[in-house]
């Protein structure tokens, strides 16, 4: 909560502070979607400053364990912005994604992303 994020798609907003975590959790890891508040956008975007919107942790400066025993993080805490369903607002996500998205049943921000780790 109150933590600061990155936004690595084309919706418009640039910096987003996490309002909380669904599912009842007290932080939210890769995967996990969040409630969050644009502190940052760009003047003609999709996304405006200041409204709530949902997003999809997909880097986190948390260690995250894989299922062959090695331990993936990474430097920032990045999201992408989805609507309530899920969906993804851009068309498009920049940089490395994670393939633990696809067990939590983020497969069209895979689809979406220019590479994946």
């Amino acid at each position: 909560m109150r933590t600061v994020l990155k936004v690595v798609d084309n919706s418009g907003a640039k910096k987003v502070m996490c309002i909380q975590a669904l599912k009842g959790k007290k932080c939210a890891k890769l995967g996990d979607t969040i409630v969050a508040s644009v502190k940052e956008a760009h003047p003609n975007g999709k996304v405006k400053k200041g409204k709530v919107v949902y997003g999809v942790v997909v880097h986190a400066a948390m260690r995250c364990g894989r299922c062959n025993g090695s331990e993936v993080k990474f430097d920032d805490n990045v999201v992408v912005l989805v609507d309530k369903q899920g969906q993804p607002i851009g068309t498009r996500v920049f940089g490395l994604v994670p393939h633990e998205l696809r067990k939590k049943k983020h497969v069209k921000i895979l689809t979406l992303a220019e590479h994946i780790a």
